[in-house]
This record gives C-alpha cells, sequence and structure tokens, in this order.
C-alpha cells in the first residue's frame, strides 16, 4: 500500500487548483468573446468545420456578387435593347408612312434627314458602355464596334464574357454585337437596311421604302428573340441568388452551432466552476495548515 505524503497532497491539492483555474479562464475567455472555439486546441475536430464553413462562405460570397453584377450587366443590356427596338419602330412607321406614294419628295426629304439621325442614335447604341466597357463588343470591351461612316462592314468581336455564380456554373452576361445589329452580310443588318432606306427616301425609290418596311420587321423580331433570351438568364439568375441566399443561411447556422459559445450554459458553468474554487482553497488551506511546528506545540 503505497504511503501518501504531505508532500504529495500538496502537489496534488495544486495541480487540481491549477485545472480549476485553467477552466475557469476558458469560460470566462468564452464569455468574453461570445465564442466557444478561440484558439484550435478548443475543438480540433470542431476547428475543421468552423473552417470548412468558413471557405464556404467566402466562395457564396463571391458568387453573389457575381450574380449581382451579372444582373446589372444584362439588365442594362435588355434596357439599351429597348432603345434601339423604339429606333426600330420609329423607322418602320417612317417607312409605312413613306410608302403611300402620296408624299412630295419634299416630305420624303424631311423623313431623310430624321433617318439620318436616327441611323446615328443606332450607331451610338451599338457603341453602348457600361461602367466604361463596350457591352456589344464581346471580349473587346475596352474598343469601339462601330463608326458612323463603317458601321455595315464592322462586325464586333464574337468573345463571350462569362460570369461564375456557382461551383462550375458559368453564364454568358454579354450579348456580341453581331446578334444585335446583324453580321456584315446579313441582308437585314441593321446598319445597312436604314442606310439603304434612307437612300430610297432621297430617291423615292418606292419599291425600296416598301422593302425596308420587311427589313425593319426582321430585324425587331431578332431585337425581340435577343431579349426574350436575356430575360430567361436573368430569370435563372435570380433563382440561383435566391438559392445562393439559402445557402449563405444555412452555413451561418451551422458556424454559429460550432463556434458560438451557449451564453447561458457557459455562465452557468462559470458559477460553479467559481464554487469548486472557493470549495478547492477551503480544502486546500486545511490540507496545506499542519506542518512540523504545530505538531512541536
Amino acid at each position: 500500500m503505497q504511503r501518501v505524503t504531505q508532500g504529495m497532497m500538496s502537489t496534488q491539492f495544486l495541480r487540481n487548483l491549477n485545472n480549476n483555474l485553467k477552466g475557469m479562464d476558458n469560460l470566462q475567455n468564452q464569455l468574453s468573446t461570445g465564442r466557444r472555439l478561440n484558439k484550435p486546441s478548443d475543438d480540433p475536430v470542431g476547428i475543421s468545420f468552423s473552417m470548412r464553413y468558413r471557405s464556404e462562405l467566402s466562395a457564396n460570397e463571391q458568387f453573389q456578387a457575381n450574380t449581382n453584377s451579372a444582373t446589372s450587366w444584362m439588365s442594362f443590356t435588355d434596357t439599351v435593347m429597348g432603345q434601339a427596338g423604339e429606333v426600330v419602330q420609329k423607322l418602320r412607321e417612317m417607312a409605312v408612312k413613306a410608302s403611300n406614294g402620296t408624299n412630295p419628295q419634299a416630305a420624303l426629304d424631311t423623313m431623310k434627314a430624321e433617318s439620318s439621325q436616327l441611323y446615328e442614335q443606332m450607331v451610338d447604341i451599338g457603341n453602348s458602355q457600361f461602367n466604361g466597357k463596350y457591352v456589344f463588343n464581346g471580349e473587346l470591351t475596352n474598343l469601339k464596334p462601330y463608326t458612323l461612316e463603317n458601321a455595315v462592314t464592322e462586325e464586333s468581336d464574337t468573345g463571350m464574357i462569362d460570369f461564375e455564380i456557382g461551383a462550375g456554373v458559368k453564364i454568358a452576361v454579354n450579348v456580341p454585337g453581331n446578334r444585335v445589329f446583324g453580321e456584315q452580310t446579313d441582308t437585314d443588318n441593321m446598319f445597312k437596311i436604314t442606310q439603304d432606306f434612307i437612300k430610297a427616301l432621297g430617291d423615292g425609290d418606292f419599291t425600296a421604302i416598301n422593302k425596308a418596311i420587311g427589313d425593319f420587321d426582321s430585324r425587331m423580331n431578332k431585337f425581340l428573340d435577343v431579349r426574350a433570351d436575356i430575360g430567361a438568364k436573368m430569370n435563372r439568375i435570380e433563382l440561383t441568388d435566391e438559392r445562393l441566399k439559402d445557402i449563405s443561411l444555412n452555413v451561418e447556422s451551422l458556424q454559429s452551432k460550432t463556434e458560438d459559445a451557449d451564453m447561458a450554459g457557459v455562465i452557468t458553468n462559470l458559477k460553479v466552476a467559481e464554487n469548486i474554487y472557493q470549495a478547492s482553497l477551503s480544502t486546500g488551506a486545511k490540507i496545506i495548515q499542519p506542518s512540523l511546528v504545530d505538531f512541536l506545540r
């Protein structure tokens, strides 16, 4: 049977007292920070989960930023497409008005002047910029795609700008100008049919004026197809954004359960630890008190 000495009792007492102090320090740290995990040693497994949640939240925040940027870009493109549609509608209405054959040349010349202004407006629309970037020039967003003099023969870059809106999920946010205004060889190239219409008005060529009505209708239908595609993508992005928000809420909840302290429980445990510490001091005083001098009295 092992003999228990005064030194052993004192050592064990000091060890237990130190453990009580460490426990109180940990609880007080949790109470002041509001967090259960303040250093890796608090819970190595919990720390690994916490780091994973933080990584997921960071990636999710970037995806949400991308969806917002994509929505802004496409919303601007749709607005510009609406303006282009208004120009085409005005040109068509003018063509219908001019096609009845009763207008004198002076009236046609007035329409020609107005159509020339609308042509310039369409070129301006083709050179629309969003945040300093040309939206209809593919990936070459720093270069102007069209000029007044050569818009018919100029073709935009066809590169697509992809935004990542999820892990491995990308969506093209831009529309190349060739798809909007037409290829150089298209019979309904927006710039070509407008120039042809302007010439027809100047020449009083009613056959060409009548042809312009069908050309404008053809290009308008393609405008509508582009806007429908933009609308479908915006709906998809909106649904994706809602899903990303739901994921963030779920991950934040898991992160909170892993990292945050149960304040009510911490306060209760701290009170218990303080009582234990006080009891330890009281008991220790009785253990350490006897000495050789006490026995010699």
